[in-house]
């Protein structure tokens, strides 16, 4: 989608590594998501539901998976600076690919099991 291209080519080359990392894991653990830019950022739906945001920033990205991912992850999350349905990862530290993964994936089956009930 040229829209969320051009939204990463707006950061520094090691920044944009970072957010294409982060789409592409996005893009393989939830293949039939919709992908589109809501709030000025990458977003992305699965069953008509939000599944998951990001965003860049100076120092950190930004990563949303509303309040049910962030709660069912707290532990794995409690090192970095949250909001409700929010986390901060510094660009200064290793961004932990590995457990966005498993985010998506949870949020992929929480919408799948949402369309059901």
């Amino acid at each position: 989608m040229k829209e969320i291209d051009k939204y990463i080519a707006s950061f520094p080359t090691p920044v944009q590594v970072i957010l294409q990392q982060i789409r592409s894991i996005i893009k393989k653990a939830a293949p039939d998501a919709v992908e589109s830019m809501a709030y000025g950022m990458p977003a992305y739906k699965t069953n008509g539901k939000p599944l998951v945001y990001f965003a860049g920033y100076k120092k950190h990205v930004g990563f949303y998976a509303t309040p049910t991912g962030h709660q069912q992850f707290s532990k794995e999350l409690s090192p970095y600076k949250q909001g409700k349905g929010s986390v901060q990862f510094p660009l200064d530290q290793p961004i932990p690919y590995a457990l966005i993964k498993r985010i998506v994936i949870y949020r992929v089956e929480g919408n799948r099991n949402h369309k059901k009930g």
